[in-house]
This record gives C-alpha cells, structure tokens and sequence, in this order.
C-alpha cells in the first residue's frame, strides 16, 4: 500500500480525487488531507507519506511555500510530490526541466493512470529527491532560462548542467543523452519533448534522430549527403530540409 495525502483548497477537487484514486488505484491509501500551507505542513509532519498530492495556488500561499518549509526544517523531503495545477505555464516550465510530475485541472483519469505508474517506479527506485531542489532553485530565482536539468532513468533521478549536454539521440520512444565526461543515459520521453526543453538553449534538431548541442559542433562536412562531427568526434547526418537552416545558424556563431 502506497500511502498518500492531499493539500488542496478545493474540497470538490479532493473529493474527486479520492473517488478516482479509490475506484482505479486501491494499492494507493489517501490518509490524510489538507486545504493551506499552514495545515499542509502539519499535514506532511503528521502523516510522513510517500505521497503528496499538491496543490500550487492555496488560500494563504503556495504549494512551494509548504516544501520550503519542509526543506528548511528537514533538509529535504522524503516525500514523492505531484503538482495539480490549472495552468501556470511558468511552473510547468520548471516541472519538467525538474523531472517532476504534474496533473491539469480537471484531473483526467488516463493522466492519473500514468502519473500512478510513475509514482510506483520513483518509489522503487528510492530517489534522493534532489529535484526537488532543484525546482524550488528556478521557482526562487523566478528566471526563464534554467541552467540545469534533472533526467529520470531506470536507476534514479541525475541533475545535469544543460551546457554539459553533448547531444540526444532518439531511439523509439526513448530519447538518449549523450553528456560531457558521463556515459550516455537512456530517458523514457520522446526527442520532441526535449527539442521543446532545450530549443532555447542552444539546441537544434537536424534530424527526425537527432538533437545537437551548437556549442559542441565541430566541423560541417558537406560531402556524403551533409553531415556534422561533433566534439565527442561523432558524425550526424542532417536531413535535407534542415540543410539551410543549420547553415544560417553556423555563419551566426
């Protein structure tokens, strides 16, 4: 049994919660609940849980507010988070640089279906929790561009430095990073994901296979149909309709 609480100051969304997790997810025990940041710490201090189902806006503060005390008080959480939230298009920037997970309000029951799944494998994994860190870092700094960025494999949750990342690769529907000074990592996200994290950072597809950091292109080679050598001394190809563009952006650098 997986043990759970909610903090949110909607009762109608928690009763709907607890009617989605009780009817779909049994192995998930809801033992305690919560409506602000003031009772949501009780709430995690009392209960410990494995779980927390979170709320971003409360009626005295944030969800970030309960985990910052958390964390000032602790040290750390030792509690898987999931965030619910309407919108907030700022949070779920930092969420998924953070490799945290998140449901949209109204929650839909096939969005819980593979947050619960992925819940089961954090807890298997025994994570550390420093992504968590990580996120209340952007949120506190409140900057766009975030420097580092939490990847979740089958072993754990690692924290990177985006400029550290050499290349991706996709392979299916998996997407392989390939970073400076560390064996490559294979992550269970498609590479289109990643081209939306990372096109702002310097990041350009130039192929269906491939997402290459500019800052490690070593050389453009034109012959045998375009294709670059990175600095780990690797050659990608480049898909024709991305020929010009990438050309444009060499002469840019």
């Amino acid at each position: 049994m997986i043990t759970a609480i909610l903090i949110d100051d909607d009762q109608h969304l928690r009763e709907g919660m607890k009617s989605m997790l009780d009817r779909y997810f049994p192995e998930i025990a809801i033992i305690g609940e919560a409506e602000s940041v003031k009772t949501g710490i009780v709430a995690m201090e009392k209960y410990k849980p494995q779980v927390v189902f979170l709320d971003i806006h409360l009626s005295d503060g944030t969800g970030f507010d309960i985990l910052e005390e958390v964390v000032r008080t602790h040290g750390k959480t030792s509690s898987h988070i999931v965030f619910i939230t309407a919108h907030e298009q700022y949070a779920l920037k930092a969420f998924k640089f953070s490799a945290l997970d998140f449901l949209l309000k109204p929650v839909d029951p096939e969005e819980l279906q593979k947050t619960v799944a992925k819940i089961k494998e954090t807890l298997e994994k025994n994570n550390s929790f420093e992504h968590i860190d990580l996120l209340l870092e952007n949120i506190r700094k409140k900057v766009d561009n975030f420097k580092r960025i939490a990847l979740s494999t089958s072993d754990g949750i690692h924290l990177f430095e985006i400029s550290d990342i050499i290349r991706c690769e996709s392979q299916d529907n998996y997407t392989k990073f390939y970073i400076k000074n560390h064996k490559p990592l294979l992550i269970s996200k498609t590479l289109k994901e990643y081209e939306e994290l990372l096109g702002e950072h310097g990041f350009e597809r130039i192929h269906q296979s491939h997402l290459i950091n500019l800052s490690y292109l070593k050389s453009y080679i034109k012959n045998d149909g375009g294709y670059v050598i990175m600095a780990d001394n690797t050659n990608i190809p480049i898909s024709q309709r991305k020929k010009e563009r990438l050309q444009d952006l060499i002469k840019a650098l």
